[in-house]
Order: structure tokens, then C-alpha cells, then sequence
């Protein structure tokens, strides 16, 4: 390829509503999960946000992401330095993000293109599904504890109140 050739088919690179990503979300929306597409709020802008099981999912390019042992991922023969630079750029990215969405309470999901091809398409889908479901049981589960310390810690405050208020009709009837 020429120079120009190149540049022409990388600038048709989409970075939102691929072929992958498209399948991913159809298929969650046929197994009637509801979510939020490139969520501004979070860090990262996750490719599809699923606010009720507080997961995230990236979709990962095989090439700009550099996955490991892919038939998708090889540095191309030219610039081989910029290119092996801006992969690790791209992953060093990706762990900042993930660290950050973790540390706010969300579960992060990664799906790599390679996944969604047609051999490997069923397989995807219901290891996402899995982990969607896994991760909003967790989610219910901590949600649940907090709403019971939050229930003991009011009943403890009533309580102590209800002493408190005892105490003092005591001293003012002595």
C-alpha cells in the first residue's frame, strides 16, 4: 500500500457502532438486557454501560489494543516503533480506566473482536451474559448489606435517642 492508501483505509477505522460492538449489543438486547451506549459519566466512555448489574463493557479491536497471541494483532512492517508505541499507550490506557471504574464500584468487562467472529460468536455471548449476571448478583448482595447496616445503624440512633430523652426526664424530675 501506499502511504496515501493507508492513511485513507486507517481514517475509516470507526471507534463506536462496529460490526463487533453492534452484534454484541444486539444480542444482549435480544436476551432483554437494557443498557447505555459510550456513557460520557464514566471514565473511558464504555462501549455499553448495564447501570442495573453496575457492569461495563469494553469492546477491544485486536489490532489497537494489542491482544496477546491474536492472528489479529501484528505490528505492521512499516513504523514499527510509533505502532509499537501507541499499542502500549492504547493498554496502559485501558488499565488506568479499568482501575478507575473498579475503584468507583463497576465491574468491567472485556470482549475482543476476535471473540465475535461467527466460530466463536455463542461462546462470547454466553460467557458475557454469565458474567453480567454474576456481577449484578454481587452488586444486589453489597446493596443488601448496606441497606441492613444502614437499618442497624438507625435503629441503634433511635435507641440511643430514646435513652438520651430518659435520662434527662430523670434529672429534671429529681
Amino acid at each position: 500500500m501506499t502511504p496515501e492508501q493507508r492513511f485513507k483505509c486507517m481514517s475509516h477505522n470507526r471507534a463506536k457502532n462496529t460490526g463487533p460492538e453492534l452484534s454484541l449489543r444486539h444480542s444482549l438486547w435480544r436476551r432483554g438486557f437494557r443498557y447505555r451506549v459510550n456513557d460520557k459519566c464514566l471514565p473511558g466512555r464504555p462501549d455499553i454501560v448495564l447501570p442495573k448489574y453496575r457492569t461495563v463493557i469494553f469492546m477491544h479491536g485486536c489490532f489497537w489494543h494489542g491482544h496477546k497471541d491474536c492472528k489479529y494483532y501484528t505490528v505492521p512492517k512499516t513504523n514499527t516503533d510509533f505502532w509499537k508505541a501507541k499499542v502500549a499507550r492504547n493498554q496502559e490506557r485501558d488499565q488506568e480506566v479499568w482501575r478507575k471504574l473498579e475503584a468507583k464500584g463497576w465491574s468491567v468487562i472485556i470482549v475482543w473482536e476476535c471473540e465475535l467472529k461467527k466460530a466463536k460468536l455463542e461462546e462470547t455471548i454466553e460467557r458475557v451474559v454469565g458474567a453480567i449476571v454474576r456481577n449484578g448478583e454481587a452488586y444486589r448482595a453489597v446493596q443488601e448489606e448496606r441497606k441492613i447496616a444502614r437499618e442497624k445503624y438507625r435503629r441503634e440512633r433511635r435507641e440511643r435517642k430514646e435513652r438520651e430523652q430518659s435520662l434527662l426526664k430523670e434529672v429534671k424530675f429529681l
